[in-house]
């Protein structure tokens, strides 16, 4: 019971990190990469897809976004999604492919995406306390109802504890990758 606990705990950790991995990877950082169109939602034939599922994303460059739709007619909405967005970026259709030329990024832009990450950073490393705290409370439930022993709930906690010590500094070292990636000039 208390090992089925903390895997979950465990799994719930990881779930936290990759959910972060994922947002850092969606944030433009000077650099061209088609993660930062995952979170674009195309209006196709009236149903929201993602972009990467209807058009090939290509990286020519290093601040070149090449989008090349399977289907011709989508297009322009492609475009207007990518206007939409919160990207920043105006696309340059030529009527078959889309060009997404990433700029440089200011400084005061650069500033403001560590905020932005730092912030994210910390709402996973609440989340991954969360998961210890909900674990432990589960763990002294067990001792109370005599289903584990005073022993085991603190070797329980302790390895619990020894997990988010972990993930918290596997979060801090993707904060830390990703603030050099976004500061590089």
């Amino acid at each position: 019971m208390q090992r089925d606990l903390i895997k979950e705990a465990e799994n719930n950790m990881k779930k936290s990190i990759d959910l972060l991995k994922k947002d850092f990877a969606s944030m433009r950082a000077g650099r061209a990469t088609p993660a930062l169109l995952d979170k674009i939602m195309v209006n196709y034939y009236g149903t929201p897809t993602p972009v990467n599922q209807l058009a090939n994303i290509s990286v020519p460059e290093a601040r070149l976004l090449v989008i090349q739709p399977w289907d011709k007619s989508s297009l322009s909405e492609i475009e207007r999604a990518i206007m939409k967005s919160d990207l920043g970026i105006t696309p340059a259709s030529d009527g078959t492919v889309i060009r997404l030329n990433i700029p440089q990024l200011t400084q005061e832009r650069r500033k403001e995406l560590v905020k932005s990450i730092k912030k994210k950073t910390e709402e996973c490393r609440v989340a991954v306390r969360n998961v210890r705290r909900d674990v432990n409370d589960q763990l002294k439930s067990l001792q109370k109802d005599g289903k584990t022993s005073e022993d085991d709930l603190k070797r329980g906690q302790d390895e619990v504890q020894k997990l988010t010590d972990r993930y918290i500094k596997e979060i801090d070292n993707l904060l830390s990758v990703k603030e050099q990636e976004i500061m590089q000039v």
